[in-house]
């Protein structure tokens, strides 16, 4: 943009400037629009957590059951056990059967946390082998 004295004679030149203005007002108009609605995307999702056809049959290694009931209390092999002694039974368990497959029953109420607290202290343990145990799919009415 030329700063030299208007010339109401002389042939108007286009301008070679584009003016942001307008860009920089949407842009600021999104910002404002995503800092409100951001807080209400982080939001807990209720899941109902699906039933699933689980195949049966016996496991061809060791199962080692572990209930965890819908308070947190953690039941391992039928006996209610605290989490520092669920660990050292777990590690006990898996020096004697290293390929023993621990089957967790979850209840649906318990938190993910809970969950996967158990897991991580069973992986701390040694027991790789986790399977989830769900309940049958109710069969259709007739």
């Amino acid at each position: 943009m030329s700063l030299e004295p208007f010339d109401a004679g002389a042939a108007a030149e286009p301008l070679h400037d584009i003016n942001v203005t307008p860009l920089v007002d949407v842009m600021l108009v999104l910002l404002v629009i995503f800092i409100i609605t951001a807080p209400l995307l982080a939001g807990r999702l209720a899941v109902q957590l699906p039933r699933a056809d689980a195949p049966t049959g016996p496991a061809p290694w060791a199962a080692v059951e572990l209930v965890i009931g819908a308070s947190g209390d953690v039941n391992l092999q039928g006996e209610a056990t605290s989490t520092a002694a669920l660990a050292r039974r777990l590690t006990r368990i898996a020096r004697e059967t290293p390929d023993a497959e621990l089957q967790l029953k979850a209840d649906q109420a318990v938190p993910y946390a809970r969950v996967a607290e158990v897991i991580a202290l069973a992986q701390q343990a040694g027991l790789y082998r986790l399977a989830f145990v769900t309940a049958p799919k109710p069969s259709p009415a007739r």
